[in-house]
């Protein structure tokens, strides 16, 4: 065997101790009054709704008639702008064309308190009114997350004159036009009107020529267009002002007015609340067990295998760093992961399989040990020896894992054969599982041979009982000598 030099185990020990250190408790710093992160830690992890608590609900139509995936994104962008409108902003949110469901999570506020989740849910899955009104009178001005003021509540001749509602209108598309003069292309939504809301239509343009005509999704002025041209043939296009759309803004105001029209109203299939307290008492209650399994685990190593299950356990550490790491944002080239509880036991999966790894290639170890080999000799055939079964058996999970992410990923490459998923919760853990048999591999595998081998370059960690093998007076023994 080609022993590692006598730095490497403390080296490779260092790293990985610093490793560990830094995924759990990050590294930030001071700018005057204000904490700077610099390397993110467990405290910076997005936990799931699951263990921080909130709200999940999952919306169908009521109807037998299954919905385009027009009128579907339709309702997926009105129950955003309701949850915006709410202040609610960290939401996930997904659709499923296949199934025609829409699923929505949000969690908890740090400090909410008051939160009614029973009226929030009726309130997203209630029908959306899209109605067009004269002037743009409003009683009440917010300014919502994206610093934008929001007019709510119509007033005067606004709340009284209701000019057009969401059956008048047949359909609304964003658009590009190009300036015939320019040449400059804008976007633009256009709305086709049914022959009732064209006359109605026709007779308010008539009457309010170079006014506003302001555009309402229940009780929220999402448009306030001037009108420029009597419009008599049902079919006219709304601009995007002095600044002019984007794409993005063209695209949602289509679709808010589209929801209006919708053909359907939207049941709630399915919710589920949990509360924080909850959530918390089950991740503080995973946080325990963890700490008493892998003390447990710790020990077992310790008293069986000695120093490759001394080695084992700063390997275990480094592959529990690099789980957390890989999902709090840890290293700049990886996002975030938002951790669930079918996350954690992901984690604690890949941990068991990183404990079987190093006690496999413990005993062969001490197998060849007790079969009369030289330390070296044993070292290298354990190493040997234990490999093919390691990975046979990681490989085996990495496949199952990456098959759980395939296919119920929120958007995942088998859409195509199975939809669009929304069960981020087993995402999650494969995700989780994945990161955790990488780890294994790294740590469980490549350090620990590494520090073993160091280590066996020690006169000190040259006896054979120090890895599990017999002592010298029993080796002398068992090669017909007799006891001291």
């Amino acid at each position: 065997m080609k022993r590692a030099k006598k730095p490497v185990f403390f080296i490779v020990a260092l790293l990985i101790l610093f490793f560990t250190y830094a995924s759990i408790f990050g590294i930030k710093g001071k700018n005057g009054d204000n904490t700077v992160t610099y390397i993110k830690g467990v405290n910076d992890i997005r936990w799931g709704i699951d263990i921080h608590g909130g709200v999940e609900a999952t919306f169908a139509p009521a109807t037998s008639t299954k919905p385009t995936n027009a009128q579907m994104d339709a309702a997926e962008s009105i129950i955003e702008q309701r949850l915006v409108l709410e202040n609610i902003t960290d939401y996930e949110l997904y659709k499923d064309y296949n199934h025609s469901r829409i699923i929505v999570r949000f969690p908890w506020k740090t400090d909410e308190k008051d939160f009614d989740p029973e009226k929030s849910i009726e309130e997203l899955a209630a029908t959306a009114q899209v109605t067009f009104r004269e002037g743009m009178e409003y009683t009440t001005e917010t300014t919502g997350s994206d610093g934008e003021p929001i007019y709510k509540t119509p007033k005067g001749k606004t709340a009284s004159t209701i000019i057009l509602q969401g059956s008048d209108i047949v359909k609304a598309e964003p658009q590009i036009t190009t300036n015939p003069t320019t040449g400059t292309s804008t976007y633009v939504v256009t709305l086709k009107l049914s022959s009732d809301g064209a006359k109605k239509f026709a007779e308010a343009t008539k009457r309010l020529k170079d006014q506003i005509i302001s555009i309402w999704m229940d009780d929220t002025m999402i448009s306030w267009p001037k009108v420029n041209q009597v419009i008599t043939n049902g079919e006219c296009e709304i601009e995007g002002g002095s600044k002019g759309f984007t794409a993005a803004e063209a695209s949602s105001l289509a679709n808010k007015i589209n929801a209006g029209a919708l053909p359907f109203k939207l049941t709630v299939t399915n919710s589920n609340t949990i509360s924080p307290t909850l959530g918390q008492s089950s991740l503080r209650a995973m946080l325990v067990a963890g700490i008493i399994a892998f003390s447990l685990v710790a020990l077992f190593m310790l008293i069986v295998f000695r120093l490759p299950g001394f080695v084992a356990i700063i390997s275990l550490l480094g592959q529990i760093a690099l789980s957390f790491a890989a999902v709090s944002g840890f290293f700049p080239f990886v996002n975030s992961f938002t951790l669930t509880l079918p996350g954690i036991a992901g984690i604690i999966l890949s941990i068991g399989m990183g404990v079987d790894a190093n006690i496999i290639t413990a005993t062969r170890i001490k197998e060849e040990l007790w079969m009369g080999k030289t330390l070296d000799s044993a070292i290298t055939k354990g190493d040997d020896n234990s490999f093919s079964a390691i990975f046979d058996g990681n490989i085996t999970v990495i496949i199952v894992a990456v098959i759980l992410m395939l296919v119920f990923g929120p958007q995942n490459i088998l859409s195509f054969m199975f939809g669009p998923s929304t069960t981020g919760s087993i995402y999650s853990f494969g995700y989780t599982l994945l990161i955790g048999i990488v780890g294994n591999f790294v740590f469980g595998v490549v350090t620990t041979r590494l520090m073993t081998r160091s280590l066996s370059a020690f006169s000190f960690a040259r006896k054979k009982w120090l890895y599990g093998g017999p002592s010298e007076s029993r080796e002398a023994l068992m090669n017909g000598g007799s006891e001291a």
